[in-house]
């Protein structure tokens, strides 16, 4: 036997079976299943397709927010003030509307002011070398402590009904989708083909497994991150202007506490805090997961400190479920 052929070196590892159904991608489609079925049975109104569609109004604008915080947590960043900069720009749109703008103007408005907020955390982080969770937490509470503090205990009510309209109507009615799902769904390809087939991608899983050897190979680490953080601005900006028409009012309290669904769907998707694994596809599952169990529940009327408590223990199994099966596997094995 040559030299040449005594050595094989492959490409990748050989496929194998337990690999695949240990995915955690493959986890959430036999969850996502499960969940269909649960709730199909417990609920002759679940699959109604009108009734699916609403249900996904709950869901799609942190499902928006949600690629790009997968994308930061991808880099071992974290954006806890996406919630409050959905406040802020719901708030400019408030104003925008008063003025007389229309609903191209008001869209462009919530945007605007996600970019700004989010270019701003993104200096903080990157410009000072501050972690980027102590700099959000401090952020949240500014861009919410404006939002409170201008509108106080009242609400803006007034909106054209052509900027409602955009996001209280069907654009499509076969089936029936509304703009918000339709703009997720759109997000979502864009977000996995850069992710996962380009090299932009494969900088954001170097940076993610370790940013010093990554900054070493001649990636802009910085420059990324800031970006990112503008990315994530942006989307909630968007998410800000098709939640405010879809309520039809600014209030203070407007996404409370939104930032916390957000990481989970993106840590029940697989990302992993600690950067450097995970895929849109995951996070994708993930808001599927989510926004069906609770629309389920919903359905059979649990209350909503019970979905709670319901959805934290589908987070921790999740997480545990892969870590447990391997270990047991590797106990067999030896």
């Amino acid at each position: 036997m040559s030299e040449s052929t005594r050595y094989q070196v492959l490409d990748r590892a050989p496929w194998r079976l337990s690999d695949w159904l240990l995915r955690w991608e493959t986890i959430l489609c036999i969850l996502l299943a499960v969940v269909i079925v649960v709730n199909a049975v417990g609920s002759p109104y679940f699959l109604d397709l009108y009734n699916l569609s609403d249900m996904t109004q709950n869901f799609s604008e942190k499902a928006i927010i949600a690629l790009g915080m997968a994308l930061l947590i991808l880099t071992r960043e974290i954006d806890l003030s996406v919630a409050a900069i959905v406040a802020l720009a719901s708030l400019a749109i408030g104003y925008a509307a008063q003025a007389d703008y229309g609903p191209v103007a008001l869209i462009a408005v919530g945007i605007g002011v996600g970019i700004v907020c989010g270019a701003f955390n993104g200096w903080l982080v990157t410009g000072f070398g501050l972690p980027s969770i102590v700099v959000t937490i401090g952020t949240m509470s500014l861009y919410r402590g404006i939002a409170q503090v201008v509108l106080g205990d009242q609400a803006i009510t007034t909106y054209p009904e052509a900027y409602t309209n955009l996001a209280q109507t069907y654009l499509f009615q076969d089936p029936p989708l509304y703009l918000a799902f339709i703009l997720f769904l759109v997000l979502a390809v864009i977000f996995a083909v850069v992710v996962h087939l380009t090299p932009w991608g494969r900088m954001l899983y170097a940076i993610g497994n370790n940013p010093v050897a990554a900054r070493f190979s001649g990636i802009p680490v910085n420059r990324i991150r800031f970006l990112l953080f503008v990315l994530t601005g942006l989307l909630s900006g968007l998410a800000s202007a098709l939640l405010t028409a879809r309520i039809g009012s600014t209030r203070p309290n407007i996404a409370l506490g939104w930032e916390l669904e957000v990481v989970t769907m993106v840590v029940l998707g697989g990302m992993s805090i600690a950067g450097g694994s995970g895929t849109i596809l995951g996070v994708v599952i993930a808001v599927f997961v989510l926004g069906l169990t609770t629309f389920g529940l919903t359905l059979v009327n649990v209350p909503g400190i019970v979905i709670n408590v319901i959805l934290g223990v589908l987070l921790v199994a999740a997480i545990a479920l892969p870590i447990i099966v391997r270990r047991v596997l590797g106990l067999r094995a030896q």
